[in-house]
C-alpha cells in the first residue's frame, strides 16, 4: 500500500468519498432489488470518479475492474449466507466448477495487466451492452442438457472466472444461465451463483494486487489494481442498502424496473464506449 500521496493526486476530499459511498448505496439497492452484482454498475462509476479525481487514465480500468471484484468479496459474503439459510445453494455442483473459477480468474487477471485502458474499456462496453439486451428482452437460457462432466465444468468454471475477471463482476450474469441451461432450478441457480461470486472475489483480488505490484503512477492507498478508499466507501453502503433493495422488490413492479435497469447499463455502456 502506498500511504503517501503520489505525485499529482492532489483530489483526493471528503466530495470524492461521499461519492464512492453513493456509489455503494446504489449498488447495493439494485443488488436486492434485482438480484444481480454491482460490477456492471461499480466499474463504470468508478471510472467515471477516477477521471475526476485526477487518477492516471491508463490506470483507471484496471483499478476500476481491481477494486470492483474487491468489493464483490463483501457482498458475497453476505449474500451465500442468505441463500445457504434457505439451503438453496447446491454445494457440490459449487465444488465443481470452483477450481475452473478460481484459475480461470487468475487467468484473467493476467490478461487485464497485459491490455490497455482502451481496450479494456471497449470490452466492458460491449459486454455491458449485451446484458443489458438480455435483460431488455427477456431472453433466458432454455434447460436442454444435465450438467457435464469434471471436464465440462472445470471448462466452464475456467470460462466464468476469466470473464468475471476481466469485466470485474461477480459471474452471475454468466453461472446463472449456465446452471438454468443445465436444468437447475432458476432459485438454486441464482444460490449457487452467488457462492462463486467468493472465488472469483478473492482471487481476482489477490490476482489484480499481484499484477499491479510494481505498476507506475499508483495512487496513494492503493495495492496493486485495489484501490482501498474506493473499496471501503462502497463495500459499506452497499452491505448497509442490499436489505433496502430487496424490500421494494416485494412492493414495485419487477419487471418494468428490469426494463428501466437494462437502459441505465445500455446507457453505461455506451458512455464507456465513447469515454476518452
Amino acid at each position: 500500500m502506498r500511504p503517501q500521496q503520489a505525485a499529482g493526486y492532489d483530489k483526493n476530499n471528503l466530495e470524492t468519498y461521499a461519492l464512492y459511498l453513493l456509489a455503494g448505496v446504489l449498488v447495493g439497492v439494485i443488488a436486492g432489488l434485482f438480484g444481480v452484482g454491482g460490477g456492471l454498475i461499480i466499474v463504470p462509476l468508478l471510472v467515471f470518479i477516477f477521471h475526476g479525481q485526477g487518477i492516471a487514465p491508463e490506470l483507471t480500468m484496471h483499478l476500476a475492474i481491481g477494486t470492483s471484484l474487491a468489493t464483490i468479496m463483501v457482498t458475497s459474503l453476505s449474500s451465500v449466507r442468505a441463500h445457504h439459510r434457505h439451503g438453496a445453494v447446491l454445494w457440490p455442483v459449487f465444488r465443481r466448477l470452483a477450481p475452473g473459477i478460481v484459475a480461470g480468474t487468475l487467468l484473467g487477471s493476467y490478461i487485464v495487466d497485459q491490455l490497455p485502458n482502451a481496450a479494456l474499456r471497449v470490452i466492458f462496453g460491449v459486454f455491458e451492452l449485451l446484458v443489458a439486451a438480455q435483460m431488455g428482452f427477456g431472453v433466458q437460457a432454455a434447460p436442454h442438457r444435465q450438467l457435464p462432466g469434471w471436464a465440462g465444468m472445470s471448462l466452464a468454471g475456467v470460462i466464468i472466472g476469466k470473464v468475471s475477471a476481466i469485466i470485474g463482476i461477480g459471474g452471475g450474469t454468466l453461472t446463472v444461465p449456465f446452471l438454468t441451461w443445465c436444468n437447475i432450478t432458476i432459485r438454486r441457480a441464482v444460490a449457487t451463483s452467488a457462492a462463486c461470486g467468493l472465488p472469483i472475489a478473492v482471487a481476482g483480488t489477490l490476482g489484480f494486487i499481484v499484477m499491479g505490484w510494481n505498476a507506475p503512477a499508483l495512487p496513494a492507498w492503493s495495492t496493486g489494481y485495489i484501490y482501498w478508499p474506493a473499496f471501503a466507501g462502497i463495500a459499506a453502503a452497499s452491505v448497509l442498502f442490499a436489505p433496502l433493495g430487496a424490500k421494494l422488490a416485494h412492493t414495485l413492479p419487477a419487471e418494468k424496473l428490469k426494463r428501466y435497469f437494462a437502459i441505465f447499463l445500455a446507457f453505461l455502456g455506451i458512455r464507456m464506449l465513447l469515454l476518452g
